[in-house]
Protein backbone atom coordinates (compact mmCIF):
# COMPACT_ATOMS: atom_id res chain seq x y z
CA UNK A 1 0.00 0.00 0.00
CA UNK A 2 1.46 3.08 -1.35
CA UNK A 3 1.91 5.79 1.95
CA UNK A 4 -0.50 8.67 1.74
CA UNK A 5 1.28 12.05 3.19
CA UNK A 6 -0.45 14.60 4.77
CA UNK A 7 -0.46 18.22 5.98
CA UNK A 8 -2.75 19.68 8.47
CA UNK A 9 -3.87 23.37 8.93
CA UNK A 10 -4.82 24.35 12.72
CA UNK A 11 -3.23 21.36 15.52
CA UNK A 12 -5.70 22.45 18.11
CA UNK A 13 -8.57 19.73 19.06
CA UNK A 14 -9.24 18.43 15.89
CA UNK A 15 -6.28 18.72 13.92
CA UNK A 16 -4.43 16.37 16.50
CA UNK A 17 -7.12 14.01 16.66
CA UNK A 18 -6.52 13.16 12.61
CA UNK A 19 -2.75 13.55 13.14
CA UNK A 20 -3.39 10.53 16.37
CA UNK A 21 -5.70 8.61 13.95
CA UNK A 22 -3.16 8.25 11.26
CA UNK A 23 -0.58 6.81 13.48
CA UNK A 24 -2.89 4.19 13.10
CA UNK A 25 -1.04 1.54 10.56
CA UNK A 26 -4.59 0.72 8.60
CA UNK A 27 -4.77 4.42 6.91
CA UNK A 28 -1.49 4.29 5.75
CA UNK A 29 -0.86 7.69 5.85
CA UNK A 30 1.86 10.41 7.29
CA UNK A 31 2.00 14.13 8.56
CA UNK A 32 4.51 15.73 6.73
CA UNK A 33 3.88 19.43 7.26
CA UNK A 34 2.05 21.46 10.19
CA UNK A 35 0.57 24.74 10.11
CA UNK A 36 -0.39 26.20 13.64
CA UNK A 37 0.48 29.83 15.71
CA UNK A 38 0.90 28.04 18.97
CA UNK A 39 4.51 27.15 19.45
CA UNK A 40 3.60 24.68 22.22
CA UNK A 41 0.98 22.69 19.87
CA UNK A 42 3.81 23.05 16.64
CA UNK A 43 5.90 21.23 19.25
CA UNK A 44 3.65 18.31 20.12
CA UNK A 45 2.93 18.04 16.33
CA UNK A 46 6.83 17.80 15.75
CA UNK A 47 6.98 15.23 18.45
CA UNK A 48 4.44 12.71 17.31
CA UNK A 49 5.86 12.57 13.88
CA UNK A 50 9.29 13.74 13.91
CA UNK A 51 9.07 16.72 11.57
CA UNK A 52 12.12 18.86 11.23
CA UNK A 53 11.80 22.76 11.52
CA UNK A 54 11.65 23.67 8.08
CA UNK A 55 8.36 21.66 7.53
CA UNK A 56 6.32 23.67 10.81
CA UNK A 57 4.96 26.77 9.97
CA UNK A 58 3.38 29.79 11.81
CA UNK A 59 0.30 30.09 9.69
CA UNK A 60 -1.74 28.79 7.03
CA UNK A 61 -0.71 31.51 4.51
CA UNK A 62 2.85 30.15 4.90
CA UNK A 63 2.29 26.74 4.27
CA UNK A 64 0.18 27.06 1.34
CA UNK A 65 2.61 29.75 -0.11
CA UNK A 66 4.95 26.63 -0.58
CA UNK A 67 4.88 24.14 -3.80
CA UNK A 68 2.44 21.28 -2.36
CA UNK A 69 4.52 19.43 0.45
CA UNK A 70 2.07 16.44 0.67
CA UNK A 71 -0.88 14.41 -0.93
CA UNK A 72 -3.57 15.47 1.04
CA UNK A 73 -3.94 18.61 3.41
CA UNK A 74 -6.62 18.26 6.39
CA UNK A 75 -7.78 21.81 7.48
CA UNK A 76 -9.13 22.20 10.94
CA UNK A 77 -8.37 26.11 11.08
CA UNK A 78 -11.48 28.21 12.60
CA UNK A 79 -14.55 28.20 10.69
CA UNK A 80 -14.16 31.79 9.29
CA UNK A 81 -10.97 31.02 7.86
CA UNK A 82 -12.30 28.16 5.90
CA UNK A 83 -12.72 29.23 2.17
CA UNK A 84 -9.56 31.26 2.19
CA UNK A 85 -7.30 28.46 2.73
CA UNK A 86 -9.39 25.35 1.14
CA UNK A 87 -9.46 27.23 -1.89
CA UNK A 88 -5.71 27.63 -2.25
CA UNK A 89 -5.35 24.51 -1.09
CA UNK A 90 -7.22 22.69 -3.63
CA UNK A 91 -5.78 24.79 -6.67
CA UNK A 92 -2.59 23.53 -5.74
CA UNK A 93 -3.70 20.14 -5.80
CA UNK A 94 -4.32 19.01 -2.39
CA UNK A 95 -7.13 16.19 -1.39
CA UNK A 96 -8.94 17.86 1.13
CA UNK A 97 -10.25 17.06 4.16
CA UNK A 98 -12.33 19.77 5.99
CA UNK A 99 -13.90 20.63 9.10
CA UNK A 100 -17.37 21.33 9.25
CA UNK A 101 -18.86 23.94 9.09
CA UNK A 102 -17.85 23.93 4.89
CA UNK A 103 -18.04 27.65 5.30
CA UNK A 104 -19.64 30.24 7.13
CA UNK A 105 -21.46 32.41 4.17
CA UNK A 106 -23.52 30.55 0.85
CA UNK A 107 -20.93 32.65 -1.30
CA UNK A 108 -17.79 30.71 0.51
CA UNK A 109 -19.45 27.23 0.60
CA UNK A 110 -20.14 27.79 -3.10
CA UNK A 111 -16.80 28.73 -3.81
CA UNK A 112 -15.68 25.80 -2.23
CA UNK A 113 -17.80 23.46 -4.36
CA UNK A 114 -17.19 25.12 -7.66
CA UNK A 115 -13.12 24.86 -6.71
CA UNK A 116 -13.59 20.93 -6.18
CA UNK A 117 -15.25 20.75 -9.62
CA UNK A 118 -12.65 22.52 -11.40
CA UNK A 119 -9.65 21.39 -9.78
CA UNK A 120 -11.17 17.35 -9.14
CA UNK A 121 -9.58 16.37 -6.14
CA UNK A 122 -11.20 14.61 -3.24
CA UNK A 123 -13.00 16.65 -0.54
CA UNK A 124 -15.59 15.71 2.30
CA UNK A 125 -16.44 17.52 5.14
CA UNK A 126 -15.99 16.49 8.67
CA UNK A 127 -19.69 15.18 8.99
CA UNK A 128 -18.86 12.34 11.46
CA UNK A 129 -22.77 12.03 12.37
CA UNK A 130 -22.97 10.35 9.00
CA UNK A 131 -20.42 7.81 9.81
CA UNK A 132 -21.39 7.17 13.37
CA UNK A 133 -22.12 3.47 14.09
CA UNK A 134 -25.74 3.88 15.33
CA UNK A 135 -26.89 6.31 12.30
CA UNK A 136 -25.26 3.91 9.98
CA UNK A 137 -27.53 1.30 11.42
CA UNK A 138 -30.18 3.47 11.36
CA UNK A 139 -29.72 4.42 7.93
CA UNK A 140 -29.76 0.43 6.70
CA UNK A 141 -32.51 -0.14 8.30
CA UNK A 142 -34.75 2.27 6.60
CA UNK A 143 -32.91 1.55 3.40
CA UNK A 144 -34.03 -1.86 3.91
CA UNK A 145 -37.75 -0.83 4.43
CA UNK A 146 -37.73 -2.16 8.18
CA UNK A 147 -40.73 0.88 8.69
CA UNK A 148 -41.84 0.86 5.58
CA UNK A 149 -41.81 4.64 3.94
CA UNK A 150 -40.58 7.28 6.47
CA UNK A 151 -42.85 9.60 7.24
CA UNK A 152 -41.29 12.09 10.04
CA UNK A 153 -38.76 12.33 12.55
CA UNK A 154 -37.54 14.40 15.62
CA UNK A 155 -33.87 14.59 16.95
CA UNK A 156 -32.70 16.27 20.04
CA UNK A 157 -29.17 17.61 20.17
CA UNK A 158 -28.59 17.79 23.96
CA UNK A 159 -25.17 20.29 23.41
CA UNK A 160 -24.85 20.16 27.11
CA UNK A 161 -24.73 22.62 30.21
CA UNK A 162 -21.32 22.64 31.12
CA UNK A 163 -19.90 21.95 27.04
CA UNK A 164 -22.29 24.74 26.20
CA UNK A 165 -20.95 27.85 28.74
CA UNK A 166 -17.58 26.79 27.45
CA UNK A 167 -17.66 26.43 24.04
CA UNK A 168 -20.50 28.69 23.24
CA UNK A 169 -20.56 31.34 26.04
CA UNK A 170 -17.07 31.76 26.59
CA UNK A 171 -14.90 30.01 24.20
CA UNK A 172 -14.15 30.79 20.12
CA UNK A 173 -17.70 29.93 18.75
CA UNK A 174 -20.00 32.51 21.47
CA UNK A 175 -19.99 35.45 19.19
CA UNK A 176 -21.26 35.33 15.71
CA UNK A 177 -18.44 37.80 14.99
CA UNK A 178 -15.88 35.79 15.68
CA UNK A 179 -17.59 32.57 14.33
CA UNK A 180 -20.73 32.19 13.20
CA UNK A 181 -24.85 30.96 14.29
CA UNK A 182 -24.73 28.19 16.51
CA UNK A 183 -26.66 26.19 14.15
CA UNK A 184 -24.10 26.43 11.39
CA UNK A 185 -21.38 26.07 13.72
CA UNK A 186 -22.85 23.20 16.21
CA UNK A 187 -25.16 21.32 14.27
CA UNK A 188 -24.99 21.64 10.46
CA UNK A 189 -23.88 17.99 10.41
CA UNK A 190 -27.49 17.00 12.21
CA UNK A 191 -28.93 18.93 9.22
CA UNK A 192 -27.06 16.93 6.81
CA UNK A 193 -27.68 13.60 8.96
CA UNK A 194 -31.29 14.36 8.06
CA UNK A 195 -31.00 14.57 3.97
CA UNK A 196 -28.89 11.19 4.58
CA UNK A 197 -31.57 9.30 6.36
CA UNK A 198 -34.21 10.43 4.51
CA UNK A 199 -32.32 10.64 1.06
CA UNK A 200 -34.97 13.15 -0.43
CA UNK A 201 -34.15 17.11 -1.00
CA UNK A 202 -35.66 19.53 1.80
CA UNK A 203 -37.95 21.94 0.29
CA UNK A 204 -39.43 24.45 3.33
CA UNK A 205 -37.66 25.25 7.05
CA UNK A 206 -39.47 26.77 9.63
CA UNK A 207 -37.16 27.96 12.69
CA UNK A 208 -37.38 29.67 16.04
CA UNK A 209 -34.85 30.21 18.87
CA UNK A 210 -32.81 32.92 21.04
CA UNK A 211 -30.46 33.50 23.51
CA UNK A 212 -32.38 32.94 26.67
CA UNK A 213 -30.40 32.58 29.94
CA UNK A 214 -26.64 33.13 29.06
CA UNK A 215 -27.50 36.92 29.24
CA UNK A 216 -26.61 40.01 31.81
CA UNK A 217 -30.18 40.19 33.07
CA UNK A 218 -29.64 36.93 34.67
CA UNK A 219 -25.92 37.29 36.44
CA UNK A 220 -26.65 37.12 40.35
CA UNK A 221 -26.12 40.13 42.67
CA UNK A 222 -22.84 41.54 43.01
CA UNK A 223 -21.55 39.06 40.18
CA UNK A 224 -17.90 40.41 39.66
CA UNK A 225 -16.74 40.35 35.84
CA UNK A 226 -14.15 37.76 36.28
CA UNK A 227 -15.55 34.12 38.61
CA UNK A 228 -12.43 34.17 40.74
CA UNK A 229 -12.83 37.65 42.12
CA UNK A 230 -14.69 36.79 44.38
CA UNK A 231 -18.49 36.09 43.30
CA UNK A 232 -21.18 35.49 46.22
CA UNK A 233 -23.08 32.46 44.42
CA UNK A 234 -19.85 30.53 43.66
CA UNK A 235 -21.62 27.65 45.56
CA UNK A 236 -24.47 27.53 43.63
CA UNK A 237 -23.23 28.15 40.26
CA UNK A 238 -22.24 25.46 37.97
CA UNK A 239 -20.21 27.34 35.58
CA UNK A 240 -18.07 29.03 38.11
CA UNK A 241 -15.11 28.63 36.27
CA UNK A 242 -12.65 26.81 39.16
CA UNK A 243 -15.78 24.01 39.33
CA UNK A 244 -14.98 23.77 35.05
CA UNK A 245 -11.81 24.49 34.77
CA UNK A 246 -10.16 23.30 37.81
CA UNK A 247 -12.29 21.01 39.99
CA UNK A 248 -13.61 18.63 37.16
CA UNK A 249 -11.48 17.27 34.09
CA UNK A 250 -13.54 19.27 31.51
CA UNK A 251 -10.50 21.53 31.51
CA UNK A 252 -8.20 19.19 29.74
CA UNK A 253 -10.28 20.14 26.62
CA UNK A 254 -9.10 23.88 27.01
CA UNK A 255 -5.89 23.80 28.93
CA UNK A 256 -4.62 20.38 28.00
CA UNK A 257 -1.13 20.94 28.23
CA UNK A 258 -1.54 23.78 31.20
CA UNK A 259 -0.32 22.74 34.89
CA UNK A 260 -2.75 23.89 37.94
CA UNK A 261 -0.75 27.29 38.57
CA UNK A 262 -1.06 28.82 35.16
CA UNK A 263 -4.58 28.10 34.65
CA UNK A 264 -5.57 30.08 37.46
CA UNK A 265 -3.44 32.71 36.06
CA UNK A 266 -5.02 32.91 32.83
CA UNK A 267 -8.82 32.59 34.57
CA UNK A 268 -8.24 35.68 36.47
CA UNK A 269 -7.96 37.69 33.26
CA UNK A 270 -9.01 35.40 30.61
CA UNK A 271 -11.72 34.80 28.60
CA UNK A 272 -12.63 31.61 29.79
CA UNK A 273 -12.58 32.96 33.64
CA UNK A 274 -15.62 35.19 32.72
CA UNK A 275 -19.07 35.29 34.45
CA UNK A 276 -21.16 33.41 31.96
CA UNK A 277 -23.62 36.31 32.39
CA UNK A 278 -21.29 38.58 31.32
CA UNK A 279 -19.32 38.31 28.50
CA UNK A 280 -20.11 38.89 24.43
CA UNK A 281 -21.87 36.44 23.47
CA UNK A 282 -24.81 35.88 21.15
CA UNK A 283 -25.34 32.82 20.06
CA UNK A 284 -29.10 30.76 20.79
CA UNK A 285 -28.80 28.54 23.55
CA UNK A 286 -32.00 26.73 22.21
CA UNK A 287 -33.34 26.46 19.07
CA UNK A 288 -36.10 24.65 17.03
CA UNK A 289 -36.26 23.98 13.05
CA UNK A 290 -38.94 22.42 11.24
CA UNK A 291 -38.62 20.77 7.89
CA UNK A 292 -40.40 19.79 4.51
CA UNK A 293 -38.90 16.99 2.20
CA UNK A 294 -40.31 16.04 -0.96
CA UNK A 295 -43.13 13.62 -0.21
CA UNK A 296 -44.16 15.36 2.80
CA UNK A 297 -41.47 14.26 5.07
CA UNK A 298 -41.31 16.26 7.62
CA UNK A 299 -38.89 16.18 10.32
CA UNK A 300 -38.23 18.74 13.74
CA UNK A 301 -34.50 19.12 15.07
CA UNK A 302 -33.70 20.83 18.30
CA UNK A 303 -31.04 22.05 19.70
CA UNK A 304 -30.53 22.80 23.67
CA UNK A 305 -27.63 24.07 25.80
CA UNK A 306 -30.05 22.93 28.97
CA UNK A 307 -29.28 19.26 28.76
CA UNK A 308 -26.91 17.15 30.41
CA UNK A 309 -25.83 15.88 26.64
CA UNK A 310 -26.37 13.87 23.68
CA UNK A 311 -28.53 13.25 21.01
CA UNK A 312 -31.96 11.29 20.98
CA UNK A 313 -33.66 10.26 17.46
CA UNK A 314 -36.65 8.77 16.63
CA UNK A 315 -38.19 7.96 12.62
CA UNK A 316 -41.57 7.23 12.09
CA UNK A 317 -42.81 4.88 9.18
CA UNK A 318 -46.05 2.98 7.60
CA UNK A 319 -45.08 0.12 9.01
CA UNK A 320 -42.61 0.66 12.15
CA UNK A 321 -41.22 2.83 14.31
CA UNK A 322 -37.22 3.25 15.74
CA UNK A 323 -36.00 5.34 18.12
CA UNK A 324 -32.07 5.69 19.11
CA UNK A 325 -30.12 7.00 21.98
CA UNK A 326 -26.97 7.83 20.46
CA UNK A 327 -24.69 7.93 23.88
CA UNK A 328 -26.77 4.83 25.16
CA UNK A 329 -25.79 3.18 21.57
CA UNK A 330 -29.14 1.31 21.52
CA UNK A 331 -31.66 1.81 18.44
CA UNK A 332 -35.28 0.40 19.31
CA UNK A 333 -37.72 -0.81 16.07
CA UNK A 334 -41.05 -1.28 16.84
CA UNK A 335 -42.39 -3.49 14.00
CA UNK A 336 -46.64 -2.21 13.24
CA UNK A 337 -47.44 -5.56 11.53
CA UNK A 338 -46.13 -8.11 13.86
CA UNK A 339 -45.76 -6.32 17.07
CA UNK A 340 -42.23 -6.98 18.50
CA UNK A 341 -39.92 -4.95 19.79
CA UNK A 342 -36.53 -5.06 18.95
CA UNK A 343 -33.36 -3.69 20.77
CA UNK A 344 -30.50 -3.13 18.98
CA UNK A 345 -26.51 -2.65 21.13
CA UNK A 346 -24.38 -0.48 18.81
CA UNK A 347 -20.88 -1.99 19.50
CA UNK A 348 -18.92 0.51 21.05
CA UNK A 349 -16.74 2.30 18.51
CA UNK A 350 -12.86 4.11 20.05
CA UNK A 351 -12.29 7.20 19.12
CA UNK A 352 -14.03 10.48 18.96
CA UNK A 353 -17.50 11.01 17.57
CA UNK A 354 -18.33 7.53 18.79
CA UNK A 355 -15.54 6.70 15.79
CA UNK A 356 -17.42 8.58 13.24
CA UNK A 357 -13.90 10.64 12.97
CA UNK A 358 -11.84 7.48 12.16
CA UNK A 359 -14.61 6.16 9.59
CA UNK A 360 -14.71 9.99 7.91
CA UNK A 361 -10.65 9.72 7.84
CA UNK A 362 -10.82 6.01 6.36
CA UNK A 363 -13.40 7.03 3.75
CA UNK A 364 -11.67 10.17 2.53
CA UNK A 365 -8.11 7.69 2.05
CA UNK A 366 -9.86 5.11 -0.06
CA UNK A 367 -11.21 7.85 -2.11
CA UNK A 368 -7.82 9.61 -2.61
CA UNK A 369 -6.00 6.09 -3.40
CA UNK A 370 -9.10 5.67 -5.95
CA UNK A 371 -8.70 9.06 -7.63
CA UNK A 372 -12.55 9.09 -7.10
CA UNK A 373 -14.56 12.41 -5.60
CA UNK A 374 -17.57 10.52 -5.80
CA UNK A 375 -16.19 7.55 -3.51
CA UNK A 376 -16.47 9.61 -0.18
CA UNK A 377 -19.60 9.25 1.80
CA UNK A 378 -20.12 12.93 2.05
CA UNK A 379 -19.07 14.60 -1.39
CA UNK A 380 -18.54 18.56 -1.74
CA UNK A 381 -21.83 18.92 -3.54
CA UNK A 382 -24.02 16.99 -0.72
CA UNK A 383 -22.20 19.12 1.38
CA UNK A 384 -23.14 22.20 -0.26
CA UNK A 385 -26.94 21.05 -0.37
CA UNK A 386 -27.32 20.49 3.45
CA UNK A 387 -25.85 24.01 3.94
CA UNK A 388 -27.85 25.29 1.94
CA UNK A 389 -30.79 23.99 3.83
CA UNK A 390 -28.85 25.31 7.44
CA UNK A 391 -28.67 29.25 6.31
CA UNK A 392 -32.22 28.91 4.96
CA UNK A 393 -33.11 27.68 8.64
CA UNK A 394 -31.43 30.74 10.07
CA UNK A 395 -33.37 32.94 7.96
CA UNK A 396 -36.71 31.95 8.60
CA UNK A 397 -35.59 32.52 12.65
CA UNK A 398 -34.25 36.09 12.00
CA UNK A 399 -37.32 36.83 9.79
CA UNK A 400 -40.03 35.02 11.39
CA UNK A 401 -40.93 33.19 8.72
CA UNK A 402 -41.29 29.81 6.32
CA UNK A 403 -38.45 29.79 3.99
CA UNK A 404 -38.43 27.76 0.44
CA UNK A 405 -35.20 26.05 -0.44
CA UNK A 406 -36.02 27.67 -3.76
CA UNK A 407 -35.34 31.02 -2.49
CA UNK A 408 -31.70 30.50 -1.48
Amino acid sequence: MQELTFAILGYGGRGSTFAQLLKEPQFGGRVVAVAEPDTDRRAAAARLWGLPEERLFHSAEELLSQPRLADALINTTMDQLHAETAIPAMQKGYHLLLEKPMAVTWEDCAAIERTQRETGVVVTVVHSLRYHLLYAALKRMIAAGRIGEVVSFDQLEGVGDVHYSSSYVRGNWANEGRSSFMLMTKSCHDIDLFSYLVGRDCKRVASFGSLTYFTRAHAPAGAPPFCLDGCPAESECPYHCAKIYLESTFWRFVFPRKDDESVVEYLRSGRYGKCVFQTDNNVVDHQVVALEYDGGVTGTFTMTAFHPGGRLIRVHGTKGFIQGDLDGRVLTHYDFITGDKITTEIRPASGSHGGGDGLVLQSFVQAVRQGDPQAVLTTAQESLASHRIVFAAERARLEGRVVSLDEE
